[in-house]
C-alpha cells in the first residue's frame, strides 16, 4: 500500500471553501479503482491548513497521479495555496487498510 499524507498551507481568504475546491477532484479520486481512502482534514492548530491523508494500492498510485483529474487540480490548487505542500508518501508492505489501535481496544 502507497500511503500519503500532504499538508496544503491554504491562502486566508479561500480556506473556508476549500472544500468546495477540492471536491471534484476528491470525488474523482474516490472513485478511482486501487484508491483506499481520499480523507481532508483541517488543522486545529492553523485553520489555514489542510490534511490530506490518502492511500493506494501500489499498483494504482501511477494511475493517479498521471490522471486528468489530478492534472487539472494542480492547476486548479495552485492559485489558492500559500507555499508548496508538504508531503509524507511511504510504502506500507502487504497492508491493505487501516488497522485497530492495540493500546485503545474497546472490545
Amino acid at each position: 500500500m502507497i500511503f500519503i499524507v500532504v499538508k496544503f498551507p491554504v491562502k486566508p481568504e479561500h480556506a473556508d471553501e476549500w472544500p468546495q475546491h477540492v471536491e471534484a477532484f476528491t470525488r474523482a479520486t474516490r472513485g478511482e479503482p486501487g484508491n483506499l481512502w481520499f480523507e481532508w482534514s483541517r488543522s486545529v492548530e492553523d485553520p489555514n491548513t489542510y490534511v490530506l491523508v490518502e492511500a493506494f494500492r501500489d499498483d494504482a498510485a501511477a494511475a493517479h497521479v498521471n490522471s486528468d483529474h489530478f492534472k487539472a487540480a494542480l492547476e486548479q490548487i495552485r492559485p489558492l495555496i500559500r507555499h508548496t505542500p508538504e508531503i509524507v508518501s511511504t510504502v506500507i508492505p502487504d497492508a491493505n487498510g487501516w488497522s485497530a489501535m492495540g493500546e485503545l481496544r474497546l472490545d
